[in-house]
């Protein structure tokens, strides 16, 4: 039997998810004679199947982090069709199409669209902010569910233009208070953001600004960065001239070791702060190797790996999705897979639903309160995202590698 992703034993506010454990932690029990063939092939009828359609940066701009989903999106539907997902008196499958939109957003628009017209009952994608704020206005327009795994707290607002649309990335807010309190446990009193061009780093601009008013810590200056594949040598020289004692590189991989690098070469010396969107094995690694070391990072806490001593559903599921991972990879996994669990939180919302009709399954997501891989999230029709801010841990790269900080 699959392992479900979901766990509800993790206190502080997440301890709300207890009242969705029974259903989530149901995962794979269906009628005997009714299961799916191993492997992500599905055996049920195509107008039985849930039907994802996937839109993600595989090439271009952004692959950093869409290659990385789409393997997410691979194995976990793999783990989910082993057993079945049981939807009122049927057991069905997961079933992807997973498209590449290059980074660009005009393409993941039309692909929600040609997805939708398919067959799809839900959306999942876009790790970029532009890519998924398109993807989000498509769904919308399209009254299919969208699971975002993009960065930019505007993904999923205004809510009432963005019914449709859930978000499993943090919040920017969250992550700036984070690094807010990182900053004054550091001793920083004079911080440079260097933000990215674009809603991710508008999101940030806005975030850091709110955390440091209520700080001891003095921003002195907000540089945005260019295009991604443009220099980023003159916004560097410009957050180093002021000389200040540590630099917020706020931006996704691989702009996040491009800054980095480019900073080490105007001068900076000081410790770099990440926020999640840095997290993957390019900025760590390569010509980037020398720069971040010593830098830290805030993310998701399942960064720093699964026990050996499993305790919780949540740490198993993770465990399995590592060993299968690395299994077909060869690497073990340096991200968080918000891919793996926007198709859990479908397939719970198909089973509660009953139903793999696009509104019920919407209606549904808005009630998730679950434990995933990833981290802890609780929907609402009042809150469509990001994940739970206690989820979040601090990171610190050392011998170019991620290691739990606090």
């Amino acid at each position: 039997m699959a392992t479900p992703a979901f766990d509800s034993t993790v206190l502080t506010r997440r301890g709300v998810l207890a009242a969705a454990a029974g259903s989530l932690l149901l995962a794979g029990c269906g009628p005997q004679g009714q299961r799916p063939g191993d492997g992500g092939t599905s055996s049920a009828p195509g107008d039985q199947d849930l039907f994802v359609g996937a839109s993600l940066e595989l090439s271009g701009r952004g692959a950093t982090l869409g290659v990385f989903q789409r393997r997410a999106l691979e194995i976990t539907a793999e783990s989910l069709n082993r057993a079945g997902i049981q939807v009122g008196t049927l057991l069905r499958s997961i079933r992807l199409d997973i498209r590449d939109n290059g980074g660009s957003p005009e393409v993941a628009a039309r692909q929600a669209a040609e997805l939708t017209r398919a067959g799809a009952q839900a959306l999942v994608g876009g790790v970029l902010g532009e890519t998924a704020a398109a993807l989000a206005a498509a769904a919308q327009r399209l009254k299919t569910p969208y699971l975002s795994l993009g960065y930019g707290d505007r993904i999923v607002l205004p809510l009432q233009e963005r019914t449709f649309s859930f978000k499993l990335t943090p919040d920017g807010t969250d992550m700036a208070r984070r690094l807010a309190d990182l900053l004054e446990s550091q001793r920083i009193r004079r911080v440079v953001l260097l933000a990215a061009d674009g809603p991710h780093g508008d999101s940030g601009v806005r975030a850091v600004r709110d955390a440091l008013d209520n700080s001891r810590v003095d921003l002195v200056r907000t540089v945005r960065l260019p295009e991604t594949g443009r220099s980023f040598r003159s916004a560097a020289e410009r957050a180093a001239a002021g000389k200040p004692d540590g630099v917020i590189v706020w931006g996704t991989a691989p702009d996040s070791g491009d800054a980095a690098r480019e900073l080490r070469r105007a001068g900076h010396r000081g410790p770099l702060f990440f926020d999640a969107g840095a997290v993957a094995d390019d900025t760590v690694s390569g010509a980037n190797a020398t720069a971040v070391e010593g830098a830290y990072a805030v993310h998701p806490a399942c960064l720093g790996g699964s026990p050996l001593t499993a305790t919780s559903t949540a740490q198993v599921a993770r465990q399995d999705f590592d060993r299968r991972y690395t299994q077909r990879h060869g690497t073990s996994v340096a991200f968080a897979p918000y891919a793996s669990d926007a198709l859990q939180l479908l397939a719970a919302s198909a089973r509660k639903a009953t139903s793999l009709d696009r509104g019920r399954l919407r209606a549904f997501l808005q009630t998730q309160m679950a434990e995933g891989i990833a981290g802890g999230y609780a929907f609402t029709e009042g809150r469509h995202g990001g994940m739970e801010a206690d989820s979040l841990g601090v990171y610190l790269v050392s011998q170019g590698s991620w290691t739990r900080y606090a």
